[in-house]
């Protein structure tokens, strides 16, 4: 599967810096010619914001990581978080001590590695995956070549490029609860003030484009939000809600905001306005489709490490 990018049209010559950054879109890959020479030396870094709950991490953010390593058994895999506040609780509490994408990268350089491919576990692109684009820009001058792969959701099937939407929302259709006329599931996603808030908007188009009748997405902090869904509902005679997360873990905002019994948690105010509600805890991280998809992402990036033919430089 070839690495997947966006090329200016062909009658553009005179293209600048400028301009070529701000078509950067897909899978970057950045060279460093002058540190082409000596062994290379691969290696992979998986980021993730992360997560305090144990459980929910070993079956979906360390699950993705172990099928990178099965998929690339003579590459060494790392795993990094990109929150803070989870690495030190993390390491409080458990005695674990994840790196941040900056730290891992120091790492892989003190360690000799000369290409690393980095992978996203973002479902959209958003404020997180702009993190991550950060510490391409401002790690790649110590590889010879450095990749960036895409988040979960990325492509919309545009300009011939493939539909990520469709594929996922396709992967997580295949678990939602079967639900009667006067049954619901709300998706609850996370949520950003990025303009990359808009993807929820495409991924609720492409569900309905399945077929997948009176399931709603909502977001935590965004919008659509709660109170949005709530009319619909109403509207559509619904009496009973099933809430999910549409996230990679059931970590915090699943078990706290979206089921906890606190007044102001999600199933608490629905339960208030009527319905009956019961919550599932599980990522979709835990969907074996949505990992196998994390897993391509992840081998695309890792083929742009390799493909000399499509190099790009930013």
């Amino acid at each position: 599967m070839a690495h997947t990018g966006y090329k200016l049209h062909e009658e553009v010559k005179t293209a600048g810096a400028a301009l070529q950054r701000a078509a950067s879109l897909g899978v970057l890959v950045a060279d460093n010619a002058a540190l082409t020479a000596g062994e290379e030396r691969d290696a992979i870094l998986v980021m993730s914001f992360g997560t305090t709950f144990k459980e929910t991490r070993e079956k979906t953010i360390d699950a993705v990581a172990e099928e990178v390593r099965r998929m690339h058994p003579a590459v060494k895999v790392m795993l990094a978080f990109t929150s803070h506040i989870v690495i030190e609780r993390v390491e409080k509490n458990e005695g674990i001590r994840y790196p941040t994408p900056e730290e891992a990268l120091q790492k892989l350089k003190e360690e000799g590695c000369t290409r690393v491919a980095l992978v996203s576990l973002d479902i959209i692109p958003g404020i997180e995956y702009a993190y991550k684009r950060e510490v391409f820009d401002e790690c790649k001058p110590w590889f010879q070549r450095m990749t960036l792969g895409t988040p979960l959701v990325y492509w919309q099937g545009q300009e011939e490029k493939r539909d990520d939407v469709a594929e996922v929302m396709a992967a997580v259709a295949k678990e939602l609860p079967a639900r009667a006329e006067d049954e619901a599931v709300l998706l609850m996603a996370h949520g950003t003030p990025h303009p990359a808030n808009a993807y929820y908007a495409v991924m609720q188009a492409r569900l309905e484009n399945l077929g997948e009748e009176r399931v709603y997405i909502y977001t935590v902090e965004g919008r659509p939000n709660l109170d949005d869904v709530v009319p619909k509902l109403k509207e559509a005679g619904i009496r009973k809600a099933t809430l999910a997360p549409l996230m990679l873990v059931a970590g915090d905002h699943a078990t706290n905001d979206m089921a906890g019994d606190e007044p102001d948690s999600h199933k608490s105010l629905l339960e208030r306005e009527g319905f009956r509600v019961q919550t599932i805890l599980k990522g979709i991280g835990e969907n074996a489709a949505v990992r196998k998809i994390f897993a391509a992402r992840a081998a695309e990036a890792y083929e742009a490490l390799l493909d000399t033919a499509e190099s790009k430089r930013f």
